[in-house]
């Protein structure tokens, strides 16, 4: 068995050999060097523990694939046929072109999230949507965040501080499988 091992080994294309194919030398330039170089090893390393003889074509066009896999995002799109509309483990609420417009401005330049322009200083983040909520809502102020957690904290915080604050059963849930709702109440100090 040990001379079958030992003739594997020596059929086996160094890490060097298969970097060189033409596949690679092209994945190197998308991917770069050392997640080439690791996957290369990953591969002739899996190759000795099966027996695999595989050529240096075969060892880069697996190589390849595992490059490509791992690149491929992890949220991907989906159908929502649930029945719920917004369904919160599929994400969020569809944004209209114009905002995914905005959002793509804003993630390319920077921005004045936190500038005053016609003054010259420090502005506040609020002030961007502040006037559009209250606006929207009739609220004499108001603010964003970007979770339910969040909101309710801030709620529970600001109206029931050192008070009782009543919920019903059906709302004693996590919320984003990390936070429950008594967690909450307790931070808030409610």
């Amino acid at each position: 068995m040990a001379k079958v091992a030992a003739a594997v080994l020596r059929r086996l294309p160094s890490v060097d050999e298969v970097m060189r194919h033409a596949t690679l030398v092209q994945a190197k330039e998308r991917f770069g060097r050392s997640a080439v170089v690791a996957v290369v090893r990953r591969i002739i390393a899996d190759a000795r523990a099966n027996g695999d003889v595989s050529n240096n074509d075969d060892f880069a066009s697996r190589a390849a694939a595992l490059l490509e896999e791992q690149a491929r995002p992890n949220l991907r799109p989906v159908f929502n046929l649930t029945g719920t509309v917004l369904h919160t483990n599929l994400g969020r609420a569809l944004l209209a072109e114009a905002a995914v417009d905005a959002a793509q401005v804003a993630m390319r330049n920077a921005v004045a999230l936190e500038f005053d322009l016609g003054g010259g200083r420090r502005g506040e983040r609020d002030e961007i949507i502040r006037g559009l909520l209250c606006e929207l809502t009739g609220a004499e102020d108001a603010t964003a965040v970007n979770n339910n957690a969040a909101a309710i904290l801030l709620v529970l915080n600001t109206l029931s501080r050192g008070r009782e604050a009543i919920v019903s059963r059906g709302e004693l849930i996590e919320i984003g499988g990390a936070f429950r709702m008594p967690e909450i109440m307790s931070r808030a100090g409610a």
